[in-house]
């Protein structure tokens, strides 16, 4: 415990660097210059590697060792990409970093996007936490094959994130420009895309489940869990997660960002949560760690349909942030 305390403090140490790096790289994505992010997240990523195997094998410093270099990585990204963002070439850039001028009317837009959006993300994590509870009870084999399919499942799904992001660049600048049939067209040419690379990742997901989950050295009992939850995962991948992920980001692209975490925090706590709890007790289906996640994707399924709705009725394109 006392060396879960010693990395929780030094990487919230970090967060304010953090929330500087993902500004800043979120400016150059709006500029359509996903490079930059990427070369920062290189760097960062070695830089992180590096004082971790220094501080922990050479200094012998463990827990403090890892905190202090996750620390070391982020101001090092928050440098690297406020640097980046102070050269004159590009079209967005910050200037006078030690001039301040409060504009309130700007502030209250940012905000009218940022609240919503964190506060979807903080009950997420919430709802997690309180999932993750649920699973503590089913033993060890549980959560290690949990957080093996947690870790594989997140890897599958890297090319529909990428997307997500892709499309909120795209939509933003379409609806900044007053195309709204634009952004129709790439809403829908990348929702597509992203169901193209879940068949194909998740098809790979289904079939290699087994063999994937023995990698990772688990007991039998584990393996034969991850692997079926992996396989159960990959399905609700094909079907929902596009509309339920890749889509909600074009709404906020569009400004829609109160009528997403609304559903988002409707569907996490009603579905995720409680029939988690109705799918894997005793009391209820027994089905143990594969209710979890049969509730993770009735959770998918209920955001799909919302988000569908809502993109189908075509409020989101009148709407103006700026």
């Amino acid at each position: 415990m006392e060396n879960a305390l010693v990395y929780f403090l030094l990487t919230a140490t970090a967060y304010p660097f953090m929330g500087i790096y993902n500004a800043g790289a979120a400016l150059f994505r709006a500029m359509g210059n996903s490079k930059v992010s990427m070369f920062c997240s290189l760097v960062v990523n070695v830089i992180n590697i590096t004082v971790n195997a220094v501080l922990i094998f050479g200094f012998g410093m463990g827990a403090a060792g890892a905190g202090i270099g996750t620390l070391v990585s982020r101001i090092a990204a928050a440098v690297i990409i406020m640097a980046l963002l102070n050269h004159p070439d590009h079209v967005l850039r910050v200037e006078g970093l030690l001039r301040f001028e409060f504009r309130g009317a700007i502030v209250k837009r940012i905000l009218f996007i940022g609240i919503p959006n964190g506060m979807e993300n903080g009950m997420f994590q919430a709802g997690k936490l309180m999932v993750l509870n649920l699973i503590t009870t089913f033993g060890t084999s549980a959560v290690a094959a949990n957080a093996i399919a947690n870790s594989v499942a997140g890897v599958i799904n890297v090319p529909g994130m990428a997307l997500g992001l892709a499309i909120i660049t795209v939509i933003g600048q379409c609806m900044g420009a007053g195309e709204t049939g634009q952004a129709v067209y790439y809403t829908k040419r990348l929702v597509g895309a992203s169901y193209l690379c879940m068949l194909v990742m998740s098809a790979a997901l289904f079939f290699s489940a087994g063999g994937l989950v023995t990698l990772f050295h688990l007991s039998p009992e584990a393996c034969a869990m991850a692997a079926q939850v992996l396989r159960a995962c990959a399905v609700g991948n094909v079907l929902f997660w596009p509309l339920a992920f890749t889509l909600p980001n074009s709404l906020r692209a569009a400004g829609d960002a109160i009528f997403t975490m609304a559903v988002s925090l409707g569907s996490m706590f009603v579905c995720r949560v409680v029939l988690s709890y109705v799918f894997a007790c005793a009391w209820g289906l027994n089905l143990g760690l594969l209710g979890v996640w049969l509730a993770m994707i009735a959770d998918w399924v209920v955001r799909a349909a919302f988000f569908l709705f809502r993109y189908w009725r075509g409020r989101w394109k009148r709407i103006r942030v700026i």
